[in-house]
């Protein structure tokens, strides 16, 4: 907790703003990138857009993991239940919208949809329930999909199988820097992710792109120094990779989560809300663990869903091609309470952090 409220020092958070106005440019306008619902949530709760210059701007990346899963994949889900498999999940996925209901829709209609707190949570009721057939949502990006790994090379019940739908980082952040009409000049990396994956899979952004991308933790003065890192970067004109959260990400990251995660899924192409079909950046099961999988055990086939409702630009909100303001449903007809898009749905979604600001 000492070392925590550290990183919050409202004193040495002036002192580096401070540097990062000085060394910001003068003229024209950096952008950098974040790809993590947390680090959005503290940009925001911490105010710290206003301790930055004009010429440095902090877009929202697709860092919510809920947010970007497609309303097809949601609508595969509610299909389960309304046919009588009991579905768990993570409770920020509830009132995610599929194409005509939620989750949380469908359990007012009477199917049986459950909240767990961890993929271990669900087996165990597979395990007490053993009449039923379980299926366990597997949403996520790779923080989560080792934890699913662990429970598939575990061997679950005959009543049990996953609806996969972990997706990956850094294909994500390579169809962002190629998209022309966004022009960032920075990366952000997110603590979470690179704990796992490590640092290797960023390598290519300042090799091929020159992007200057740094690993950042999601204290106020993590953010603060990331920023002033890239800015340092893009004066000396040296982009390359670096790792502010040294306290816990390790250059090779998690070597046993990747491993069990490589034995499990293999990386195909794959759409996410808001960003379309990015190749290599969806988690699929592999051969051997096929016979877990829910899509092939229930013959789903659900090709393609209505990802974005009219009058919602949520998709725009999740590339931070606008910022939720600019949405003209904001905090109008789409709330916290009633929301239309999904990122005003979990609070890693950019528009329900943006909501509890207002």
């Amino acid at each position: 907790m000492i070392k925590e409220m550290r990183f919050r020092d409202a004193a040495l958070a002036k002192r580096v703003a401070e540097k990062i106005r000085k060394i910001a440019p003068s003229k024209g306008t950096v952008k950098i990138c974040h790809i993590c619902g947390t680090h959005e949530w503290t940009i925001t709760h911490y105010g710290i857009r206003s301790l930055l210059p004009e010429s440095v701007e902090v877009i929202a990346g697709p860092g919510c993991p809920v947010c970007i899963v497609p309303a097809s994949e949601i609508d595969e889900a509610i299909e389960m239940a309304l046919d009588g498999v009991t579905v768990t999940c993570f409770g920020d996925l509830l009132r995610v919208p599929g194409s005509k209901m939620s989750l949380l829709d469908a359990r007012a209609e009477g199917a049986d949809v459950r909240v767990v707190y961890s993929v271990a949570d669900a087996i165990k009721m597979a395990r007490r329930e053993r009449e039923k057939q379980f299926v366990f949502f597997a949403v996520g990006f790779e923080t989560t999909a080792p934890s699913t790994a662990v429970e598939i090379l575990k061997g679950p019940p005959e009543n049990m199988s996953f609806l996969i739908s972990h997706r990956l980082i850094p294909p994500a952040m390579k169809a962002l820097v190629e998209m022309e009409d966004l022009s960032l000049n920075g990366f952000i990396a997110p603590g979470h992710v690179s704990t796992i994956i490590g640092m290797k899979p960023y390598e290519i952004f300042p090799r091929d792109y020159g992007m200057p991308t740094v690993v950042a933790g999601f204290e106020p003065l993590d953010v603060l120094f990331a920023i002033y890192m890239i800015l340092k970067q893009i004066r000396k004109g040296e982009p390359r990779l670096e790792n502010e959260y040294v306290r816990a990400v390790l250059p090779e990251g998690n070597v046993r989560a990747q491993r069990l995660m490589r034995k499990v899924f293999k990386a195909e192409d794959g759409r996410w809300r808001g960003l379309q079909i990015i190749p290599e950046s969806v988690l699929t099961l592999r051969d051997n663990y096929k016979r877990y999988d829910s899509r092939q055990k229930y013959d789903l086939h659900v090709k393609c869903g209505v990802d974005i409702r009219p009058g919602c630009r949520c998709h725009l909100v999740i590339v931070g091609k606008i910022k939720p303001t600019e949405c003209p449903l904001f905090m109008k007809a789409c709330t916290p309470h009633r929301p239309v898009g999904p990122c005003m749905v979990s609070m890693e979604g950019t528009c329900r952090i943006w909501a509890g600001s207002t």
